[in-house]
């Protein structure tokens, strides 16, 4: 069950570009060892968001408290400091390069006194070999070409990646959108091996069904704007479904659609 304790609470939260605004007062909390999956079409204001809470954004107004302390992140690397991790659908990972160096991206361990430092591989291979074997991968050769893996298996890696550098929430953009049923099953198991953990984690997705299957709440946008937030148990797959598809504006099209036949 998930703790009451909240990693992340966002409080009414506006960013405006110029004249358009993006989001319109959006509150949403994450707590402890919970997913809270964000739902939303296109253009709902997901994107803006998950930037915002990553620092790539500043917002324009509202309150961002991490742990209970209100943040003012300027940049990524802020809102790495601070435990939050992002994983976008690209994964940051370059194809060519081994899982290790993938793994271990700008965060090298070395060993020796300087000027004659060095990359300590063998630590980094053992490591990157274990933490897959903890999820189920088995990587005979962390040497092998990152671009060698399954689309499960890099998602995986970069999970794995940020829950080892000490992310306390983790972003997750849209994981499975483009993974076939074994792959998606692969990513959703680790979700929830994370959330068991203690780690939070915000799901973006537009599959109701991948939420549902692992999400303990969900916020759903809408042009900027929160439609609400749900309990697992508050709410049916349908009828969030509905909810995130517009249910009222499809019936209304159907009506319509049908007086033409």
């Amino acid at each position: 069950m998930a703790s009451t304790d909240a990693l992340i609470d966002v409080r009414n939260l506006v960013k405006h570009f110029g004249s358009v605004i993006a989001l319109s007062g959006i509150s949403m909390t994450v707590r402890q060892g919970e997913v809270m999956c964000l739902l939303g079409d296109n253009g709902a204001g997901k994107s803006t968001l998950i930037k915002t809470l990553s620092g790539v954004h500043k917002p324009s107004d509202g309150e961002f408290l991490v742990e209970g302390e209100h943040v003012n992140f300027t940049s990524p690397r802020d809102a790495l400091d601070a435990g939050i991790a992002t994983v976008y659908q690209d994964l940051a990972m370059i194809p060519l390069m081994s899982v290790t160096r993938n793994f271990f991206m700008g965060r090298e361990p070395t060993k020796g006194i300087w000027p004659f430092r060095y990359v300590d591989f063998d630590h980094c291979d053992e490591v990157t070999r274990e933490e897959m074997k903890r999820i189920g991968i088995d990587v005979r050769d962390p040497h092998q070409a990152v671009g060698t893996l399954s689309g499960g298996e890099r998602q995986c890696v970069a999970i794995a990646r940020a829950v080892y550098f000490g992310a306390k929430v983790l972003i997750l953009d849209e994981p499975t959108s483009a993974l076939g049923v074994a792959q998606t099953s692969m990513v959703l198991k680790y979700i929830h091996q994370v959330r068991q953990k203690g780690l939070g984690v915000i799901f973006i997705t537009h599959n109701v069904r991948h939420a549902y299957a692992v999400g303990d709440r969900f916020t759903v946008l809408n042009r900027g704007k929160t439609l609400g937030t749900f309990d697992k148990s508050g709410i049916q797959i349908d009828e969030l479904q509905n909810l995130m598809a517009g249910g009222k504006e499809l019936q209304s099209l159907s009506n319509e659609l049908g007086g033409m036949v």
